[in-house]
């Protein structure tokens, strides 16, 4: 079934007027080629070693640029929406539930949930399910758009008011999606296929333009991918034992990476414009790998003794945050420096994090793991007045003179005693998984459960203690109430 034109929506703020698109023939999907290593090291000056990777046969015509220029939701979201903005876009938003008529179609159980991930802004988030895919803003919280890309047994035939009509795929027949990368909030997003019948095969990034609808190119690999990270001009494919790190404009291969096993894909790039920095695991356990790529130096740092198991960088690439398999304690590096500035405690029983995130302030670091309850940090920490100086662990608060008979103790005492903890928390299910990020307004924290829970609740910095709910949604629902 062909997909009906899209309206054109606004461009990004601070982006640059889109090109005029090119033509393109619908019966031909372009694979795009990959420079012998010496040529590409001469022509780029961050290559790095680069290889070639995985090249395929048969490559199409030479791509168009993939320049991420149009907004895929022109509406800021948080204390920063217009009242007065339109509110159209190149997509179609979920229906209210209170307009009568059809019965309602069957939605996807949180078992159908491959899937899910913020954007890097924090400002909206994916979800990447057995059928296809979906895209939502975090507040205020609400659907943006959905794309089946499989067929839905359960779905009746003459319901297609709350999908677009599917969309060819070219993997097994059916719609899985295990990765759904956004840039922001332009049309361009990664996919991969996942799940039991992936609609993409799981060794290959898919680059779908949202405004055509289809993908628009592909990155082969032997290996199944685990993992996707985009900036506006670079990006980076996670495999099991190997980053690649592609220009976004041409896909051309500018770096590649050799890390240790790297089941969950870990790998986190800054988002401040000019100044590239990439973390991922090292070639040792408990070990992280920076690469700066504007100083072109790279730095490992032994951030634990057991193996990585979750870390974050800050958006300006100044501050990384990581956690090991034991989950008990979360350090906080000077990325540049590789220095230890701060280190934190979740608790003394061992957990599994899963996600790691800062404030956009640098003040505040968020930890969620399988335990189900989220803590807030507060990080004691001098980061400077611009993004240029360094960051410093904060000068020692004044504490009560301690007299020389009992100053022994904190010497002998074991270092849980005088653990820095978190000054707010917020409790969830235990077992579940959840990932948690900063929200736009003041002092908020929204998470997203693979459970298909979305919470956003808000914490007091000077009392601290149990935050309080503001929301909650079902967000696999069309029409979910607060509960």
């Amino acid at each position: 079934m062909a997909t009906p034109a899209l309206p054109n929506p606004s461009p990004l703020l601070d982006d640059a007027p889109p090109p005029e698109p090119k033509q393109r023939r619908e019966t031909k999907v372009w694979k795009p080629k990959v420079r012998e290593p010496a040529a590409a090291a001469a022509q780029d000056p961050d290559a790095q070693d680069a290889e070639e990777p995985e090249p395929e046969q048969d490559e199409g015509p030479e791509p168009p640029p993939l320049l991420p220029t149009d907004a895929i939701e022109p509406t800021p979201s948080g204390a920063e929406e217009d009242a007065d903005a339109d509110d159209s876009s190149s997509v179609s938003s979920a229906p209210d539930a209170s307009a009568g008529g059809k019965t309602e179609r069957p939605f996807p159980a949180a078992t159908d949930l491959l899937h899910i991930s913020y954007n890097q802004d924090y400002g909206c988030f994916a979800a990447g399910t057995k059928t296809g895919f979906r895209i939502y803003n975090c507040d205020p919280f609400r659907e943006i758009f959905r794309r089946d890309l499989g067929p839905s047994p359960a779905a009746p035939d003459n319901d297609q008011a709350l999908h677009q009509p599917p969309v060819a795929g070219v993997g097994g027949g059916g719609g899985g999606i295990g990765v759904v990368e956004m840039l922001f909030r332009c049309n361009i997003l990664a996919l991969v296929g996942g799940g039991d019948a992936p609609h993409y095969p799981p060794n290959k990034v898919m680059i779908w333009d949202d405004h055509q609808s289809r993908c628009i190119g592909e990155l082969s690999f032997k290996s199944p991918v685990r993992g996707v990270r985009l900036r506006r001009d670079r990006i980076v494919v996670v495999l099991e034992n190997k980053i690649f790190v592609y220009n976004f404009a041409d896909l051309k291969l500018v770096h590649q990476i050799e890390t240790a096993p790297n089941p969950k894909g870990l790998c986190s790039v800054s988002q401040q414009p000019g100044s590239i920095v990439l973390v991922c695991p090292g070639a040792q356990k408990g070990q992280i790998r920076v690469e700066h790529y504007g100083a072109r130096k790279t730095k490992f740092i032994n951030a634990h003794a057991s193996r990585v198991a979750c870390f974050a960088l800050s958006q300006d690439g100044r501050l990384i945050a990581t956690a090991s398999t034991k989950g008990t304690l979360v350090r906080i590096f000077n990325a540049a420096e590789g220095n230890l500035l701060q280190e934190v405690r979740r608790g003394a029983d061992r957990a599994e994090i899963y996600s790691l995130a800062f404030s956009n302030n640098l003040q505040y670091l968020a930890v969620s793991s399988d335990k189900g309850t989220i803590h807030v940090f507060n990080l004691k920490i001098n980061v400077g007045l611009t993004t240029n100086d360094k960051p410093l662990p904060a000068p020692e608060a004044d504490v009560p003179h301690m007299s020389p008979s009992f100053s022994f103790i904190k010497g002998v005492l074991p270092k849980y005693f005088h653990s820095e903890w978190s000054v707010a928390q917020f409790r969830l299910h235990e077992g579940e998984q959840y990932i948690v990020a900063f929200g736009h307004e003041k002092n908020t924290v929204a998470v997203v459960g693979m459970d298909g829970s979305f919470y956003r609740c808000q914490f007091d910095p000077v009392n601290g203690g149990e935050m309080q709910q503001l929301e909650c949604h079902n967000f696999l629902k069309p029409s979910d109430q607060p509960q």
